[in-house]
């Protein structure tokens, strides 16, 4: 699936936008493995984990008009968590799917990566696995989809006579 985040950051550097973009795409087990003990934290709920739908757009060619092409599963929350330098960091996180724990992880992790003195610990241990899994992904996809490449000009040379031969009959 593209997503419009694919494209690698123009600006190197943390921001909020850019981790919550990754922690919205990681799997359960590299944001578990990511937050260590972290992940077990209990949370001052301020939404709790809660699945619903979300319409979504498209553009023709990338450019056109919006359209609405349809409706995706997501999985949202909202919480507190009192740890380090931040008192009571709030973090959220939106993710595709129904997956409680995953939501709940990418939320936690939020609310961490807030903090200053652990952004860089956090971006080396998290949000790094994160990009490199979400790479191979893609680099996956990028085979996949190269290996149903079609050359029409080799297929038009093997089929016989060539262009200039048949144009003078």
């Amino acid at each position: 699936m593209f997503h419009a985040f694919d494209n690698p950051a123009s600006v190197a550097g943390l921001n909020r936008s850019g981790w919550m973009a990754l922690l919205a795409r990681a799997p359960v087990d590299v944001l578990e493995a990511g937050l260590g003990d972290h992940a077990n934290a209990e949370p001052h709920w301020l939404r709790a984990p809660q699945t619903g739908l979300m319409m979504v757009q498209g553009r023709a060619g990338g450019t056109g008009e919006r359209f609405n092409l349809g409706e995706v599963t997501v999985t949202r929350c909202a919480l507190k968590l009192r740890h380090g330098a931040l008192e009571s960091a709030v973090g959220v996180s939106y993710v595709l799917g129904r997956v409680h724990r995953q939501a709940r992880l990418a939320a936690v992790a939020d609310a961490l990566l807030q903090d200053p003195v652990q952004q860089a610990e956090l971006a080396e241990r998290l949000l790094a696995p994160i990009r490199q899994h979400l790479a191979t992904e893609r680099a996956t996809r990028v085979a996949g989809a190269a290996s149903t490449k079609v050359e029409f000009f080799t297929v038009a040379r093997e089929a016989g006579a060539p262009a200039e031969e048949e144009d003078g009959e």
